[in-house]
């Protein structure tokens, strides 16, 4: 990296020593990954302004930091340099044997045009769908336009295939939201509002580690339950009537993400009934799931066999997202995008649905390994009409 002393100062450097323990590290893979598909845009520099893109790469989850990543050197591991400042100068100390920590002392935009002003720096990818247009064009009018290239996605296709690291991590998120599902099943009564289940939930996985929900809990009781990005409300919990709960559990910035619907007490005939198809519906999908296949194909097992089953109507969003530092990742299981090939390694949810207006609705949701050979599935939990009878 050029030229740093008049906005930075250094308080590490990387790409030297050997850390401890560097062989299961699975940041610098990860930034080895970045470069190449650097090579295939002809950039000598990345600026990756994306805090979880930061995080991704590094480990780094503090925030406010920017990474820049430069030409390698003969020898050593990829060269990446930090860009942080005096809040997290104490935070990065244990990144300095693998990354050139620098801790500026202007302000950032004026750090990474001293950083990228001197010798070498020709091609300079910028995140475009994460830089503003006034960050970028103050970048270019200090190192130059024709320097500047917007990049859109290059890390967000490398994050969507997932290491063993982070499925590990997503495994642990979901461990934690079941616990907190089953410690809480018992306690639910007729009477009680959907907001005071989903405090009780959002509590008892934070107990257990989850430092933020995935998103804000889905409770939906009675015909809130037939909207499906409801939030949670003042209605109260009805006997004899279903009550869907949405929830997921983040463990290291990795998201989870499952539904459960339920009745308490008997089931009306008509939720028994659309149950068993969403049910059907959502086996078939995880059996054809398999790198390899189209997620659109995918979509299309649920889509038709609820279709058939005369509910056409009644699923209209997309079968399901990918899950990781987002809650919504790459690849869409859908109907509105153009397919794309599945791959080993990224985690998916499946979730199809059937939603009758002002009745109720019923969706069903786990989150899947895709594999070579077919999926792994990382919830435990039942999906079993008997064991979502309440009471």
């Amino acid at each position: 990296m050029a030229n740093m002393a008049t906005s930075a100062t250094k308080s590490g450097k990387g790409g030297g020593g050997k850390s401890a323990g560097a062989a299961t590290d699975p940041f610098l893979p990860r930034q080895r990954k970045v470069r190449e598909a650097m090579l295939g845009h002809e950039l000598t520099h990345l600026l990756v302004s994306s805090p979880l893109d930061v995080g991704y790469l590094t480990g780094f989850t503090g925030g406010d930091s920017y990474l820049l990543i430069g030409p390698r050197q003969p020898g050593a591991p990829v060269t990446a340099a930090l860009i942080s400042d005096f809040r997290y100068q104490e935070e990065l100390q244990p990144f300095a044997d693998k990354l050139e920590i620098i801790i500026r002392k202007r302000s950032m935009g004026e750090a990474v045009a001293d950083l990228l002003s001197g010798p070498g720096v020709e091609r300079v990818g910028i995140q475009a769908d994460i830089m503003t247009v006034a960050e970028r064009d103050a970048l270019a009018k200090k190192i130059g336009t024709k320097k500047v290239v917007s990049t859109v996605g290059l890390i967000n296709k490398l994050r969507s295939v997932k290491d063993a690291h982070e499925i590990d991590l997503i495994r642990r998120a979901v461990k934690i939201q079941e616990a907190a599902l089953l410690e809480v099943l018992p306690t639910i009564e007729a009477g009680q509002t959907e907001q005071q289940i989903a405090a009780r939930l959002e509590s008892e996985m934070k107990a257990r580690g989850s430092a933020v929900p995935s998103f804000d809990t889905i409770v939906g009781a009675k015909g809130n339950s037939a909207l499906p990005h409801y939030r949670a409300g003042e209605m109260k919990v009805a006997n004899n009537n279903v009550l869907l709960i949405d929830w997921g559990a983040t463990y290291k910035g990795y998201h989870s993400d499952m539904t459960r619907t339920f009745a308490l007490g008997k089931w009306p005939k008509k939720m028994a009934e659309i149950y068993e198809i969403v049910l059907e519906a959502h086996k078939l999908a995880a059996a054809a799931l398999c790198a390899g296949k189209s997620s659109a194909e995918i979509d299309r097992v649920a889509r038709d066999h609820i279709a058939a089953a005369g509910y056409g109507e009644n699923f209209g969003h997309s079968l399901g997202h990918g899950i990781g530092l987002q809650i919504h990742e790459e690849p869409r299981l859908s109907h509105m995008l153009a397919g794309v090939k599945l791959q080993a390694g990224q985690v998916v949810t499946i979730e199809p649905g059937i939603y009758l207006p002002g009745v109720g609705g019923v969706r069903l949701e786990n989150d899947y390994v895709v594999t070579e050979t077919g999926s792994e599935c990382l919830a435990t939990l039942p999906m079993t009409l008997e064991w979502a009878t309440l009471g």
